[in-house]
Formats: structure tokens, C-alpha cells, sequence
């Protein structure tokens, strides 16, 4: 694909997803596409997420609130697919009010649908891993995988019962048993009481009482009325419980479809699809990474990149782009199109690499395969076959525009482009909101 999308109606309503293993900047790609919808829309994880935001050098990261909270003209919505830690939201909200921005009703909602994560889910996150020793997955030990667990074995919380006292008694005489059975049994650890449970959630139930609504309806109406939506997601395609390199996954469906059962709109009502890929790879946690870099190269995109995890602090690995990586993900999200972040990362590389195919040698994955293997020991054992570019010397944080690009570095998006198969709309070229190239007019122009 030689340059940007030409569609003369510009889409209503827009998904981003990750398509790769999520930090992608999927935090900056909401905030800019914020300014033209009325609603954002969180669909699914929790707060193992982290999207970041830098605005006039300042720095906020976001993990259960929409990215698209600083445009004052939008309205934010947890749907119910995401999982929600109270605590770490009503931190988040104080969080904001130290920013200068004050989150009433009418800027977020919360679905009563969406499940909570308890203090027992935290403990037996991080009782699990514990036990993994060097086979750990890499959970965040946010709680996240525990609460997912109950909801799919009915018998998890949502937050219209943490807003009912006696319905939230009810539900903890009948689950704590098993929790602390679970907990202190098997692991060691100290368990929870039902009053202390009652007594950390009454507040944080009284604190978020008035944002909380349906928010099916909510979405519904903006439809009604014609009004432009986006759906966030969180990490990113291959960590996909079901796409991803299971089972170093995370605990939801991370692409595109799951946008419509996490929010409850139907797939007729998506007009576009964003997929968030940095110029190169990363990951964070374990799992296989193809493309992964284990020398001096993989620590300078470290450190130029700052690719430290925004939730966790993890020293993020690092590699190169991997176009049949990405070209499966553009297949799995239905990904019409591109974001490119962090070129200006490799700025000063006198040669760069782009993943081509995978060397079937040490696999059963023919070399022009463009899905990976379903087992994650297969996926380590694929070796990558690249292409060689030349790399740029100039500092292109300031360009704003394509032409104002190095030649070598609009050659080395264009080749992206070829090789999986969708226009880069828009492409960054450092943290901060304006610094962005414009290339379609889904994005409008960089932001003043």
C-alpha cells in the first residue's frame, strides 16, 4: 500500500487495537482520535493495562479510564467487559484531580455490568505466580486472571452488586470459604474476612455509586443520534486468550471483535478499524518473541525507547518489526488502518530489519506462513528471515508532515505498508500529542 486512505466518508465509529503485544501507544492514538468522538469506549481487560499520555511534557497513565478523559468534550464509558479494580479507580480519579481535571458523571460512566477484581483475587494472583518459580507467565498480579475466572464460572461480583450491601454479603459468605481455602491451604498465605472485604468496599461503593449506570443504553443512544464512537482496547493482539501465544496471554479477547460483546453494540455498527504497531517490537513479561533482540541493539531500543512497562515498571524486551507478525494481526482485528509509533526511536541506526517470514528449519510453519504456530514452543523454535533498509541519522521529532521525512524513513513505512497489507494513517514521531503525521483524515490534523 503505497499512502493513505483516500475513503471520501470519513468512519463514525472506530475501534484501536493493539496488533502486536501490546505498549504500542494505543494511550496517545485514543487521546488524538478523542477530539472526534463523543464517546470512548473501554471493552475489556483491567487495570494490567497502562496508557500513557504526555501532554506539555507532562505525563499521565491512565489504566481503567478511557485515554480519551483530557478532551473535555468527550464522555467516557467502562463497559462491561472490562474488570474493575474500585481501589485502583478511585486512586485514578484522585490522580486526575491532582492533573486539574475533575471527572464527574457527565465525563465517565461505569457499566453496573462489569465485574470487580477483590482483594482475594490480588492474593491469589500473586500466590500463583509465586509457586510458577522460573515457568511464570508474567501476570501483572493485578487480580486481573482470578476475577476473569469467576466471572466465566458464575460466580463473580459486578458492580451493581457492590452497590447492594446485602447482596454483596450474600455473594462473600457464599465464595470466601473457597477463597481462603484456596489461599491459606494451598499457598500459605494470610486469608480475607468478611467484614474486613465489607469494609474496604463500602467506601470505594459509595464513591463510585454516582457514575455507575447502564451502559448499553448509553451507547445505544449515541448511536440514535448519530454520534461518533470509539472503542478502546487494552494490551494487545497476541495476547489474545484465544489468538495469543497461549498461554503467556492475558486473561480477555484482546482484538477487535470483542469490542461488540464488551460493550454491547453489534459489529454492523463499526465503521473502522485502528490497529497500533510500534516501528519495531516489544514485550513485556514472558512468552515467546520471535524477532527478539538479546544484544547491545535490543538495550539501546530500551533505553532510547524508555520501553519500561507503564503498569509494572518491567524493563520491556525489545526486536525488530515483525511484518508476519503484524500481518496476522491486521487478519485477526480486520484492520483497515495503521498507526505507526516510535520511528523516531530508530533514528541514528545505520541499518535497520524488517521480519519478512519465518525460516521453517526448526518448525512446521512453512516460511510464507502469515499466522504463527498455535503452541508457544513452536513459536520460540520459528527463527526469522529479514530484509535489510538503510536507517536515518536525522532527528525527525520535529517533522510534521510525510515529505518532511528522511527518504530512507518514508521507504521504510512504505515497505511496511507492502508487506502487511494497510495504509499507515498516521504515523508519531515522539510522546508528546502534536508530535504526529497526519496521513488521513480519520486523525484530522495534529492537535493545536
Amino acid at each position: 500500500m503505497g499512502g493513505p486512505s483516500t475513503a471520501a466518508a470519513i468512519p463514525r465509529n472506530v475501534i484501536v487495537t493493539g496488533l502486536q503485544w501490546g505498549d504500542e501507544g494505543k494511550g496517545k492514538v485514543v487521546d488524538v482520535l478523542a477530539r472526534r468522538s463523543r464517546l470512548v469506549v473501554r471493552f475489556q481487560g483491567g487495570n494490567n493495562a497502562g496508557h500513557t499520555l504526555v501532554v506539555d511534557g507532562r505525563k499521565l497513565v491512565l489504566h481503567i479510564v478511557p485515554s480519551g478523559i483530557l478532551n473535555p468534550d468527550t464522555r467516557c464509558v467502562v463497559a462491561n467487559g472490562v474488570v474493575v479494580d474500585p481501589q485502583v479507580l478511585c486512586q485514578e480519579l484522585d490522580d486526575l484531580s491532582a492533573w486539574g481535571v475533575e471527572i464527574g458523571s457527565d465525563r465517565l460512566v461505569i457499566s453496573d455490568q462489569a465485574h470487580i477484581i477483590m482483594p482475594y483475587h490480588r492474593t491469589l494472583d500473586s500466590c500463583r505466580e509465586a509457586v510458577l518459580g522460573g515457568d511464570k507467565i508474567g501476570t501483572t498480579q493485578k487480580g486481573i486472571g482470578p476475577c476473569y475466572e469467576d466471572k466465566v464460572a458464575r460466580r463473580g461480583l459486578r458492580v451493581v452488586d457492590l452497590l447492594d450491601p446485602d447482596a454483596l454479603r450474600r455473594h462473600l459468605q457464599a465464595v470466601l470459604p473457597d477463597k481462603n481455602r484456596q489461599i491459606v491451604d494451598w499457598y500459605g498465605d494470610a486469608g480475607h474476612t468478611l467484614d474486613d472485604l465489607l469494609c474496604w468496599a463500602a467506601p470505594l461503593a459509595q464513591r463510585l455509586r454516582p457514575y455507575v449506570a447502564d451502559t448499553v443504553s448509553l451507547i445505544h443512544q449515541a448511536k440514535a443520534d448519530h454520534q461518533p464512537m470509539l472503542f478502546e482496547g487494552a494490551q494487545g493482539t497476541f495476547l489474545d486468550v484465544d489468538h495469543g501465544t497461549y498461554p503467556f496471554v492475558t486473561s480477555s479477547n484482546t482484538v477487535a471483535g470483542q469490542a461488540c460483546a464488551g460493550s454491547g453494540i453489534g459489529p454492523t455498527d463499526i465503521h473502522a478499524v485502528v490497529g497500533i504497531v510500534k516501528a519495531y517490537t516489544t514485550r513485556v513479561g514472558a512468552g515467546p518473541f520471535p524477532s527478539e533482540l538479546h544484544d547491545d541493539l535490543g538495550t539501546h531500543l530500551r533505553d532510547i525507547g524508555h520501553e519500561y512497562g507503564a503498569t509494572t515498571g518491567r524493563p520491556r524486551r525489545c526486536g525488530w518489526f515483525d511484518a508476519t507478525l503484524v500481518k496476522h494481526g491486521v487478519r485477526l482485528n480486520g484492520t483497515t488502518h495503521l498507526v505507526l509509533t516510535k520511528l523516531d526511536v530508530l533514528s541514528g541506526l545505520e541499518t535497520l530489519q524488517i521480519g519478512v517470514g519465518y525460516d521453517s528449519s526448526a518448525s512446521t510453519l512453512p516460511a510464507s506462513a502469515s499466522a504463527l504456530p498455535a503452541s508457544a514452543e513452536a513459536v520460540a523454535a520459528v527463527v526469522p528471515t529479514y530484509q535489510s533498509m538503510p536507517g536515518w541519522t536525522q532527528d525527525i521529532t520535529a517533522c510534521r508532515t510525510w515529505k518532511s521525512l528522511p527518504a530512507t524513513a518514508r521507504a521504510y513505512v512504505q515497505r511496511i505498508e507492502s508487506l502487511v497489507g494497510v495504509p499507515v494513517a498516521m504515523i508519531s514521531v515522539g510522546p508528546g500529542r502534536k508530535q504526529v503525521i497526519v496521513r488521513d483524515p480519520l486523525f484530522g490534523v495534529a492537535p493545536d
